[in-house]
């Protein structure tokens, strides 16, 4: 990963990024925002996954004074046990899938190892989950923040008043609780990745609308 300043995807940092998210990384050059003042009640920090009993939030805590402060600055609250609660459900959630097993080696070390900051956190995870997904994008950095580009999607993949997206049409793949909920689009791309292994591309590649 480099700091480079021509660009014309530009996303947000998240922490397991949902299915949207990932469709981006095919749209072209992607740029991550590290410049940022860290909004609250975001992907972020947040992700969504599908449980029995529903689709559930997992919340990286993070250490938040109420002034403002970039992104990349942002601290990991480990006074609580998430990272034991986060794995606890995830593998509640996913252990009968059909691939859970095939990723719960590369995934675990991110529910052990503690890293300070945020950023830092959601960017080594979204590198080993795009080599996972097969996926080839090679992301990038903003060296300040970004006020032009082409596609920016730092505030509309949102868990708050969705905004339509015209690029982005879920494909429904078959999921764990699917005959209990139906299908649940666009939750984390682990959930994608438990459910469909390496037919996860595809979905994605087939979710993005290009024009």
């Amino acid at each position: 990963m480099e700091t480079q300043k021509n660009h014309n995807v530009i996303l947000s940092t998240a922490y397991l990024p949902n299915v949207q998210y990932f469709s981006k990384l095919l749209l072209g050059e992607v740029v991550i925002e590290q410049h940022e003042n860290y909004p609250k009640q975001t992907y972020r920090n947040r992700c969504e996954i599908l449980t029995a009993n529903g689709t559930v939030s997992l919340t990286v805590p993070v250490k938040h004074s109420g002034t403002k402060i970039k992104i990349r600055d942002v601290r990991i609250d480990y006074s609580g046990d998430w990272q034991r609660l986060h794995w606890k459900t995830i593998n509640t959630a996913y252990r009968s899938s059909p691939f859970f097993v095939y990723y719960a080696d590369d995934l675990m070390p991110f529910y052990s190892n503690r890293e300070k900051f945020l950023f830092d956190y959601n960017c080594k995870m979204l590198d080993k989950l795009i080599g996972l997904t097969g996926l080839k994008t090679e992301i990038i950095f903003s060296d300040s923040y970004l006020q032009n580009c082409d596609m920016d999607y730092r505030n509309s993949i949102t868990p708050r008043n969705r905004p339509q997206d015209a690029r982005f049409s879920p494909v429904p793949y078959c999921q764990v609780f699917s005959n209990k909920f139906g299908f649940r689009s666009n939750l984390s791309i682990l959930d994608l990745l438990c459910n469909e292994g390496n037919n996860s591309y595809a979905v994605i590649k087939d979710s993005s609308v290009f024009f």
